[in-house]
């Protein structure tokens, strides 16, 4: 088998760069380990950038955003039982973010890609990146029982943190920066309307609360909970009293509940890989880099990256010229090093640390205090939710 652009990993990332391709000219064939139904119902990420929004129209794979996606123009901050809105189109020009979920984003690029893109193959095992440094390099798999070999003229590595992409980076040229928190989130979903209308990051001194949402009749929550932590170790009711506590307010606000049904923990962890390229293998998404969600960047800095190969090897199959293709891993390095500092600001900014001092927890606080008293903090914040630029 040939093609152009072979795509390991049927994520968001892999799937937008196909279609991203597709509506270039360019062929693509996309490689998946797991099924069609594991890729359509992992709970990953649910807040869309204004840049992926917009890429995502671009693309023509928004008809079903626009029509269910929640659009949200700010978030609210909640410490010492005080409340402070962040209102993000008056700070950014008009900029804001999308909620809508993840498996539905890949639902909706699965049905584009199988209706009118290139091969998307499920249950296809990448086995080893071959002859990345050459002009032809290879995918090794293993599909329906029998190995086989993809012939490209690049390779994208879309295929997450433990995948054969990274691996295929010779160590000697790697270079890893990561930090590693003592902390993960415990995250629910619940049958029962949201009990606000934008998402809620509550820094308490038992420990960080988000309240989100999936839809407007599914609240998604999360708990800050120590590392190593057992969902199944928390009763229903003892979620939801501690959601009550981290998310009080002097006003008398209400958390709502309702039947919980999923709950798991996720780790915290900031990661990155240097370079995102090697020879004519690039790396994308958790691939090459992975942010605490704290910050809600990890799906959209994968669209970032696939957004910035499609746009060079378009540009290179124009002109000729290598030079966006070249420029890879620096332009896309840039963003996903500001987006880590964003993720790891608004981590240690809301989160409790088991041995925090006093000055530690006052620093917090003051942290916080200067966002709702300074405009010019407020709108860094803003910037940072809503997006940085793609280019």
């Amino acid at each position: 088998m040939r093609t152009t652009v072979g795509i390991i990993g049927a994520g968001p990332a892999g799937l937008l760069l196909a279609r991203l391709l597709h509506n270039a000219g360019i062929d693509s064939v996309v490689l998946e380990s797991r099924d069609r139904a594991y890729v359509e119902q992992r709970q990953r990420a649910g807040i869309l950038e204004q840049g992926t929004v917009d890429v995502l129209r671009e693309a023509g794979a928004a008809e079903r955003m626009d029509r269910e996606g929640i659009p949200h123009d700010g978030i609210e901050l909640r410490f010492d039982r005080r409340r402070h809105r962040v209102d993000f189109p008056a700070l950014t020009g008009g900029r804001s973010v999308m909620v809508y979920a993840q498996t539905e984003v890949c639902k909706d690029l699965i049905a584009l890609q199988l209706a009118e893109g290139g091969p998307l193959l499920f249950e296809a095992e990448a086995l080893a990146v071959e002859g990345a440094e050459t002009e032809s390099p290879r995918v090794r798999f293993r599909h329906e029982g029998r190995e086989d070999v993809l012939d490209c003229d690049y390779v994208v590595a879309c295929d997450g943190s433990w995948g054969v992409g990274r691996k295929a980076v010779p160590a000697d040229v790697s270079q890893v920066f990561e930090r590693t928190y003592p902390f993960g989130w415990l995250g629910i979903l619940a049958d029962v309307a949201p009990s606000h209308d934008e998402l809620v990051y509550a820094r308490h001194d038992r420990g960080f609360a988000l309240l989100s949402m999936r839809s407007p009749s599914v609240t998604r929550a999360y708990l800050q909970v120590p590392e190593g932590t057992n969902a199944d170790d928390w009763s229903d009711e003892e979620i939801w009293d501690e959601l009550d506590h981290r998310l009080e307010t002097a006003d008398g606000w209400k958390l709502e509940r309702g039947p919980i049904t999923s709950k798991s923990v996720t780790p915290m962890r900031s990661y990155v890989h240097e370079p995102m390229r090697h020879g004519r293998l690039f790396l994308a998404g958790d691939a090459a880099h992975i942010v605490p969600p704290t910050g809600a960047k990890g799906l959209n800095l994968a669209v970032g990256d696939v957004v910035t190969f499609a746009r060079a090897l378009t540009h290179c199959h124009r002109t000729g010229s290598t030079q966006r293709l070249d420029a890879y891993s620096e332009t896309c390095l840039r963003r996903v090093w500001q987006a880590e500092r964003f993720s790891y600001a608004m981590t240690t900014m809301l989160h409790r640390i088991s041995d925090a001092t006093p000055f530690d927890d006052r620093i917090q606080r003051a942290r916080l205090d200067r966002i709702t008293a300074s405009r010019a903090a407020e709108t860094d914040l803003a910037e940072g939710y809503t997006g940085f630029p793609l280019d």
